[in-house]
């Protein structure tokens, strides 16, 4: 069987403190970069940014049918394609929401981000409830998808469980905030987990000032397929891709790694 070309668009757009506006954003931005896509791809906290470092989100919390999860899957189905996007969800704890991904269209699924920023002064937990540790793959077009949400990238071992469930592609969005050496800590994390994997990584961020942006493809033998760079809250900026099967399995006999692991 012949498996298609998988068509991804990496959306490198600011959240702001106005869900409504966010909304809109992410059907205007659907719908101008939607067609002919299969995968478009928000960053992280996209239904509302986190505000000031340590802020109380859980007023912006909200079930996964509410109104940014109707938003997304309208704008999914506006164009036919799939929409990835980062939203605070309601859970047990009032007081501190899961930070979640949600996935609406040709595929469905939602993450509940498992690692949380508790790292360079930051104190994610404070605010926000980790996530069960359950892997999520989905299929989309004869692809099998893993998600995972910022932090999580410094833990190697979710992306491998994630691998081990059959991801060819892991999709990760970001809001990963800007300061000494966080660029370099970004692209060589997202190196090493495609290489180490030999999977697609496609990894979209908010962009500058306060975050890094440098929303980028990699391919399974670490190689950048296209990257943005650090952008600006005035204008989006688009990474466009197409993975190819016969790249993955061309990796995957080259270095075989995953079948050569002992452990």
């Amino acid at each position: 069987m012949i498996v298609p070309t998988l068509r991804l668009a990496l959306v490198q757009a600011a959240a702001t403190l106005d869900p409504a506006a966010n909304r809109d954003e992410l059907a205007r931005l659907t719908a101008e970069h939607g067609a002919d896509t299969d995968l478009v791809v928000f960053p992280e906290a996209f239904a509302r940014d986190f505000g000031e470092a340590g802020s109380d989100v859980s007023g912006y919390a909200e079930p996964l049918d509410g109104p940014f999860g109707t938003a997304l899957a309208a704008a999914a189905a506006g164009r036919d394609t799939t929409v990835v996007a980062g939203l605070f969800e309601q859970g047990p704890d009032p007081s501190r929401p899961f930070n979640t991904l949600l996935m609406r269209g040709a595929g469905r699924a939602s993450y509940r981000k498992v690692h949380l920023y508790d790292s360079f002064g930051y104190r994610e937990s404070d605010r926000l409830s980790a996530g069960p540790i359950e892997p999520v793959v989905v299929e989309l077009k004869g692809w099998k998808v893993g998600l995972m949400t910022c932090y999580d990238l410094r833990f190697p071992e979710l992306a491998r469980a994630l691998v081990d469930r059959g991801a060819e592609v892991i999709v990760l969005p970001a809001a990963w905030v800007a300061g000494p050496r966080k660029v370099h800590h970004w692209r060589t994390l997202l190196t090493a987990r495609a290489i180490e994997n030999t999977v697609y990584v496609a990894a979209v961020g908010q962009p500058a000032p306060r975050y890094c942006g440098h929303s980028v493809v990699i391919d399974p033998f670490g190689e950048v397929v296209a990257e943005a760079g650090p952008g600006s809250v005035e204008v989006p900026e688009v990474v466009r891709a197409v993975l190819d099967h016969e790249v993955l399995g061309e990796a995957r006999r080259v270095n075989p790694s995953l079948s050569n692991r002992r452990l």
